[in-house]
């Protein structure tokens, strides 16, 4: 599976996990260069599951929030403990 924006496969990896309609992959496979952690909000801050968003883009073009990870999960979301979901204006792609 790849992560694509704009173009860019940001990515990459044949261990992707889909939970709750999204795909999550591992940290070591997504360039983390072009992730950029953003403010909590206090809706971020009621996530029973750590919620971290990221916007997604480098040299002043991004994507906000269109990136996150959980830090803390509750046992339901564990399997993907720390790693990167994808939606919005990131494509997830087979191949």
């Amino acid at each position: 599976m790849k992560a694509i924006w704009r173009g860019q496969v940001i990515a990459e990896s044949k261990e992707t996990r889909a939970v709750g309609g999204h795909w999550y992959f591992p940290r070591e496979s997504v360039r983390m260069d072009l992730l950029h952690a953003t403010a909590k909000t206090p809706s971020d801050l009621k996530c029973p599951h750590g919620v971290q968003f990221y916007d997604v883009g480098k040299d002043g073009a991004c994507s906000a929030r269109s990136a996150w990870s959980y830090e803390a999960p509750q046992p339901r979301m564990q399997q993907v403990d720390h790693w990167i979901g994808f939606w919005e204006d990131v494509e997830i792609s087979e191949g």
